[in-house]
């Protein structure tokens, strides 16, 4: 039973088989829950306690095109959802979106800034990217507690056309191509019928068709299959010994073949069920060996939702429970049968098509336009009460042999493909078609859970190894004794950037030496500052944590791309019109929307503020503070110069070095600022009385303000660690000329945009329909509208729309 259930769960959810074992073990945590009297009460709570504590965070992003040529800009929004109910969650600031090759090696990242669960981004595709199939992925920090299978994940293809040929297409051999076995609820048992799904995939992860025979160990055929939609299919298979194995040869066209071993067969198990028996009615056995009598628990849950919890009676080794599909909810629903020891023994997936809430609708002013013409879109809300509304985002891009690629919607994700943990083709299928056959068998294919049942189980949750960024990016750094990998608990770090705007924070690092350091406003790159106070630690080794998720979805992307020769016409088309649209608006690319910045110190307004150009200039700082500045009293010790300030509060002076600052930065070393030419200051702050930040305490603040904010060639302590950091993107602004009027429209510059529109700002109510214009270019052909959206309480919707551009006569 033991190996029955650890082998399901090494292929499915790893997961499961650490709680199998924990539960055999009699591990701490599980054994309170269990022992409660009523447990068909307890799994429901149990899971609902887990769903509060670890809330489920999604992420979309609604990209403007499937492909990108070498200089484009790649346009994004962020939607970040809660994963249970699909509404707007605002627990994260800030998300990491990266654009992934085919080895899973990050070529481009950036840290996108969230607001009210929405954000916006973009890239421009470097020269030096190759042709090839990228994944865009997205997550936040809290996401990053979870298997990165959670995270977003979409395929986008760069085309490089200033390399002729691009990477090389792997050679089409048998070996490349795969076939994957999953029986149905877990595992093969000795004795016991089994539905076993079947995969077969092409060296890009595409399904294929194929035939093929199951042979025992002494070459008989057992069973027979054929695989339909999509390289998918199933076939019934008994398993005659534990002791036998069983060879899969599937023949993939005329002369191709490959040999694959199924699943191996435990002599102890049980196998599960799940078919329709009706045209409402779906019926779910499970049968055991060994077991004549025994008391089964079934849970059905949606998204951590619970929909079904029943007791199944296990009678001469077979269970049986019919039930209605409108019993369960929407989307992806996750079936778990528990043994009478309260162990999670088979479980498998189903899929009921959600029912459609919000409706876009959206209608051009024109069947048809020339070029350089006006496009009005009519965009309204249907489904919605009359104050509802909905954050949408819109992209209108020229469709061409090289995008035919369909779009990922934000309804299907959230509804489909977000539950499932591999790539699932044409998601949109298995919302249109009345297939039911074809749902199941990508369900029996996808087994996958978001949490691991020994969590949900356990009496208390260990503590999340990373936090949620509520307000901004937080910056992590381990401090280290000097020479060694021991953590440095207990010791204040100071984290700052030089600028003219005033920003320190604080931290203590924890046991580990971590500290961590909350950053509000922090865009583009900057210069981050980190260091102790040499008077409490002078010893120790600081180094930034990269943000970024280091961990990658199993079976990553792993594909390569080819230019095809075919599609040569195309290539140089695309080629033409991106150099073009480079050479003439390139200079708009680093256009970027301006954002009020809050100038206020971190220690607001200061008690005193001097200009020093308004004052006589002298040449050293000493006199500068002896003549003007009566808040701070200059001695002169054994070891130089110390700062105190007078304490205005309590009428006192404050016996120890406040803090004082250059340019933001802190400076412990008071003789080395005092050797700074005072010409180089501009302007001098003082708080008189101490200063409370974080677990830290100032005894007063001396702040001194460069003319650029940049030291002014003012040499820190070696000790000190400087790191170019990036904070959250700056916004690009998306140009598009205009031709409203007439010496626009004649203007001799050609408009060859291959993106017309992108938009990621639209809201929309209930009642009002709204008009979004915009201006084709000079290029004849096919666009495709296409919108995405989300309301406040979770109903996610899309649109799509075609507009034809007719050649100038």
């Amino acid at each position: 039973m033991i190996n029955t259930f650890i082998a399901s769960c090494q292929r499915r959810s790893p997961a499961f088989a650490s709680l199998f074992v924990a539960g055999l073990l009699g591990l701490a945590g599980a054994a309170p829950a269990w022992g409660q009297a009523d447990t068909l009460a307890s799994l429901p709570r149990q899971l609902a306690r887990y769903e509060k504590a670890r809330i489920q965070e999604k992420l979309f992003l609604h990209l403007d095109r499937p492909v990108y040529l070498s200089g484009e800009t790649m346009w994004f929004k962020v939607y970040a959802v809660d994963g249970t109910y699909s509404r707007p969650l605002t627990l994260s600031s800030v998300a990491y979106v990266e654009v992934l090759d085919a080895k899973n090696h990050p070529v481009l990242q950036g840290k996108i800034a969230l607001k009210n669960a929405v954000g916006q981004g973009s890239f421009v595709v470097p020269a030096s990217v190759a042709s090839g199939s990228y994944t865009v992925r997205a997550y936040t920090s809290w996401m990053k507690n979870f298997a990165p299978e959670a995270y977003f994940h979409s395929p986008v293809t760069v085309l490089n056309t200033f390399v002729a040929s691009g990477a090389a297409r792997p050679a089409k051999d048998s070996v490349a191509f795969e076939a994957q076995f999953f029986p149905e609820g877990g595992n093969l048992v000795q004795g016991l019928r089994s539905k076993v799904a079947v995969q077969v995939t092409n060296p890009a992860g595409h399904g294929v068709a194929a035939t093929g025979k199951v042979l025992n160990q002494k070459g008989a055929v057992v069973a027979t299959f054929s695989t339909l939609r999509l390289g998918m299919g199933n076939f019934l298979f008994t398993p005659s010994s534990a002791q036998d194995t069983y060879t899969a040869v599937l023949t993939l066209g005329p002369g191709q073949t490959i040999s694959r071993p199924l699943p191996r067969v435990f002599a102890q198990g049980y196998v599960m069920h799940l078919e329709r028996s009706g045209s409402n009615q779906l019926t779910l056995t499970v049968d055991a060996t060994q077991r004549p009598t025994e008391t089964l628990f079934l849970l059905a849950h949606s998204r951590q939702q619970t929909a079904l919890a029943t007791r199944m009676q296990l009678v001469n080794g077979h269970a049986i429970y019919v039930f209605r599909p409108d019993q369960l909810l929407g989307g992806v629903s996750h079936f778990t049968v528990f043994n009478e020891a309260q162990q999670p023994v088979a479980e498998r997936l189903y899929f009921q098509r959600p029912t459609p809430g919000l409706t876009l609708m959206a209608q051009a002013d024109k069947p048809q336009y020339g070029p350089r013409d006006k496009v009005q879109v009519q965009l309204a809300l249907g489904g919605l009460a009359p104050t509802a509304n909905a954050s949408l985002s819109m992209a209108v891009y020229r469709l061409d042999s090289l995008a035919a690629t369909p779009a990922q919607s934000i309804d299907r994700y959230l509804g489909l493909t977000s539950e499932l943990k591999g790539t699932v083709e044409n998601p949109d299928y298995y919302f249109t078609a009345n297939d039911p056959e074809a749902a199941d068998n990508l369900m029996l294919t996808q087994g996958w859970s978001r949490f691991r049942w020994e969590d949900v189980l356990a009496q208390s949750l260990p503590a999340p190894k990373f936090l949620p960024e509520p307000n901004g990016p937080v910056v992590q750094a381990r401090l280290t004794r000097a020479g060694t990998t021991t953590p440095r608990p207990g010791v204040t770090t100071y984290l700052s950037s030089p600028s003219r705007i005033i920003r320190l924070t604080n931290a203590v690092s924890n046991e580990e030496g971590l500290v961590q350091f909350e950053m509000h406003h922090f865009d583009g790159p900057q210069d981050l500052v980190v260091q102790t106070d040499p008077q409490q630690d002078s010893t120790c080794h600081i180094q930034l944590i990269e943000p970024f998720s280091t961990r990658f979805r199993s079976g990553g992307p792993g594909l390569t791309y080819g230019l095809t020769p075919r599609f040569q016409p195309d290539y140089e088309k695309r080629h033409l019109q991106a150099q073009v649209q480079n050479l003439y608006f390139g200079k708009y690319r680093s256009r970027y929307v301006r954002e009020r910045v809050d100038s206020l110190a971190f220690y607001g307004k200061p008690d005193e503020t001097y200009l020093l150009d308004k004052y006589t200039r002298f040449k050293v700082l000493e006199e500068v503070l002896r003549e003007y500045v009566p808040g701070v009293v200059v001695r002169i010790r054994k070891d130089g110069f110390h700062f105190l300030v007078a304490d205005k509060v309590n009428k006192t002076l404050l016996e120890e070095n406040p803090m004082v600052l250059l340019d933001g930065v802190p400076v412990f070393n008071i003789n080395k600022i005092m050797a700074m030419p005072a010409i180089k200051i501009r302007k001098l702050e003082v708080v008189d009385s101490r200063y409370f930040q974080g677990l830290a305490v100032y005894n007063g603040v001396v702040s001194f303000s460069t003319y650029k904010g940049d030291l002014e060639g003012f040499q820190l302590d070696p000790r000190v660690l400087v790191e170019r950091y990036e904070g959250v993107q700056r916004q690009r602004e998306f140009y598009a000329p205009r031709y409203d009027t007439p010496a626009a429209a004649q203007s001799r510059l050609p408009d060859l945009r291959n993106l017309l529109y992108w938009n990621p700002n639209i809201t929309a109510t209930g009642t009002q329909p709204q008009t979004l214009s915009f201006f084709t270019g000079d290029q004849a052909g096919r666009y495709l509208v296409v919108m995405q959206g989300l309301t406040a309480d979770g109903q996610p919707a899309s649109q799509q729309m075609v507009l034809e551009v007719k050649p100038a006569l």
